[in-house]
């Protein structure tokens, strides 16, 4: 059993590591202001998913299972007036996935089964909700991929 445990801990701690990277390297290819900039009338900028990715983590996996006493103010994470610099806000986001790395490593075989509970959560264990925050992840970084791709088209044909 131990070995399961460990094999799931590693997928996971890669998991999270690989995405972190993802944001990383798309993040890296816009400006701050491109970072913030909505290039459609309806969705999100890159910098708010980064802002709502920073929450998600800190909430579902810092509050409830690292015990943090993180406080979400998810509204917030998409509308910030005063958000923060792109590369704060990416320390942000740095600093919430190594906590949920932390948090991963430190899971003992039975902790995978404990109880979970969050505010919006469905997750019934802890090993739910850990997947459940990557996939969420992943499916918000689909989105930054296209951000991104229409944010860097946007540039090179003068905003049109």
């Amino acid at each position: 059993m131990s070995d399961l445990h460990s094999t799931l801990s590693a997928a996971l701690t890669n998991r999270y590591t690989a995405n972190s990277a993802r944001v990383r390297e798309l993040a890296a290819l816009l400006t701050n202001a491109q970072f913030w900039q909505k290039p459609f009338p309806f969705g999100n900028s890159f910098g708010h998913l980064v802002l709502h990715l920073t929450g998600n983590l800190n909430y579902y996996i810092g509050a409830q299972i690292a015990k943090t006493s993180y406080v979400r103010d998810r509204t917030r994470e998409f509308n910030d007036p005063n958000p923060p610099s792109k590369d704060e806000a990416l320390k942000r986001f740095d600093a919430a996935v190594a906590m949920v790395v932390k948090t991963v490593q430190a899971q003992s075989s039975d902790d995978w089964s404990a109880e979970y509970s969050g505010a919006g959560a469905d997750a019934r264990n802890r090993l739910a909700m850990i997947l459940q925050c990557a996939a969420h992840m992943q499916h918000h970084i689909g989105q930054m991929i296209y951000l991104g791709y229409e944010l860097q088209t946007q540039a090179t044909s003068g905003g049109k």
